[in-house]
């Protein structure tokens, strides 16, 4: 399972109305770290399935979602919790980090 793509047209239904917790992945296709992180949150969005619900947002594609969450640096991931952002990640983090950031939001 892959994570969800993400843009304008769906942000609000996938992520603001979601009733599970969101993490939003904001990436690009030029970025490096983005490219090594994106297998581990594609596994993720398997593995959390029912608990978690995984997006993501690219930066060229949505410049303005960017903007509206004041991503400076990609990768970005933003968890939201009832349509707000709760926790930021910034950078590529190995897997059991990853998930140690996230469990305190299943």
């Amino acid at each position: 399972m892959s994570a969800i793509h993400l843009d304008v047209k769906n942000f609000e239904s996938e992520v603001l109305k979601s009733p599970l917790p969101v993490l939003v992945d904001f990436w690009a296709e030029w970025c490096g770290p983005c490219k090594m992180i994106g297998p581990i949150i594609d596994q993720l969005s398997g593995e959390l399935q029912g608990k978690m619900k995984i997006g993501k947002v690219n930066v060229d594609d949505s410049p303005e979602l960017a903007g509206q969450f004041n991503v400076m640096s990609i990768p970005t991931l933003l968890i939201f919790k009832e349509g707000k952002p709760v926790d930021q990640i910034v950078g590529a983090l190995p897997k059991d980090r990853l998930l140690a950031k996230l469990n305190p939001h299943l």
